[in-house]
């Protein structure tokens, strides 16, 4: 029997309420994101033009997944733009100086690298036009002149130190501004199944992370790799590192990186939605369970890939093309790091009380 989590923090308080309730309302949310951008004129600012999309830590890859389904986009982390020369950011995106937009991606618009890459980017490329997708109408990115902010529903602006809701409607706000109208259609759906399997993912999530596992290795096709990242990235996060977690494609882990594997891993694999991808991963599946590396956990639709794990996950937009699939799958990652989070008797609202990590990065020097 699997052993109640004492989520108490000592003083009376539950511990983890703030960010349990921000994955739990992201359902709730995402039809807002999708109206916001309905209603905006970010379409008519991006289309036909050469787009750099960039965001820090979690919006990075939030503009990585973005930039995979937009025509003629780049994704650069914003605190690699800092650094690249203006002959760096040409080689990679020609066009960008004479029909150029830079898309800023960032929950809070605070950090000193959401508004030092805007200056520098001005100055570098002064015929670049500038779009900012924000969850912080009072930030400081959302009211630079010369840039035209799409500021989502305040309560995407997450207050736990980690990104949960802002990640996952930060990226479906830059996925509906080439694929609105084919979103809003699937969305009423997706929701209705989140909403009817969120019971269901919460105890498997719980029951997962009660043996505090040393570590997480989450395994995607390349179409999904942002989501892996930011699946790993948030299990580092919320347990203050004490769950080592990485992130590689099936067909990648082969090479080197299955060494990383124990018995006792968790192995956190999203199967793709299509059909000639999914032969390979689950060939991949066979063979850890043959090797009898980690404890293999399935996400997958309930007819493809149930059979080939420990256990298994509804996934919850099976039937998406995977470029799409980020804003809803990634929920259970979450949920999962914030029980592992709680299993590490942490706090996931401030899982890093010795201030390693903060909610918005502290100022440094900008050269």
């Amino acid at each position: 029997m699997t052993a109640r989590l004492d989520t108490s923090s000592g003083d009376g308080n539950q511990r983890g309420v703030v960010t349990l309730n921000e994955i739990r309302q992201q359902p709730d949310l995402w039809p807002t994101t999708l109206e916001r951008v309905a209603s905006s004129n970010a379409h008519s600012i991006v289309k036909d033009r050469s787009t750099v999309i960039c965001g820090a830590g979690s919006s990075a890859y939030a503009a990585s997944a973005i930039a995979a389904t937009w025509a003629n986009a780049v994704a650069i982390p914003t605190t690699d733009l800092l650094t690249l020369s203006r002959e760096e950011v040409s080689h990679r995106v020609p066009a960008f100086a004479s029909n150029g937009v830079l898309v800023s991606v960032a929950r809070s618009g605070e950090s000193p690298e959401s508004v030092g890459v805007i200056a520098r980017v001005k100055q570098m490329f002064p015929k670049v036009a500038h779009l900012a997708i924000t969850c912080n109408q009072d930030g400081e990115l959302a009211r630079l002149p010369e840039v035209s902010p799409l500021v989502l529903d305040p309560r995407t602006n997450d207050r736990s130190l980690v990104m949960t809701g802002s990640f996952s409607n930060l990226l479906l706000a830059g996925m509906a501004i080439t694929c609105g109208a084919f979103l809003s259609k699937q969305l009423p759906g997706i929701v209705a199944k989140l909403n009817e399997t969120f019971p269901i993912l919460e105890k498997i999530a719980q029951r997962l992370a009660s043996p505090s596992p040393a570590r997480l290795m989450v395994l995607t096709s390349a179409t999904l790799a942002p989501l892996a990242r930011e699946a790993s990235l948030k299990a580092l996060e919320m347990t203050a590192g004490r769950t080592v977690a990485v992130h590689e494609t099936f067909l990648g882990v082969r090479h080197g990186p299955m060494s990383f594997l124990r018995p006792d891993s968790l192995v956190l694999c999203v199967l793709s939605a299509n059909a000639e991808r999914r032969r390979f991963e689950q060939d991949v599946l066979r063979e850890l369970r043959q090797k009898k590396l980690g404890h293999v956990v399935v996400v997958a639709s309930e007819n493809s890939g149930a059979e080939f794990g420990n256990d298994f996950v509804p996934a919850v937009a099976p039937n998406l093309p995977d470029d799409l699939r980020g804003p809803f799958e990634i929920v259970f990652p979450q949920l999962l790091a914030y029980h592992l989070s709680l299993a590490s008797q942490l706090d996931p609202d401030n899982p890093s009380p010795d201030g390693v990590i903060t909610r918005v990065v502290q100022r440094f020097q900008l050269h």
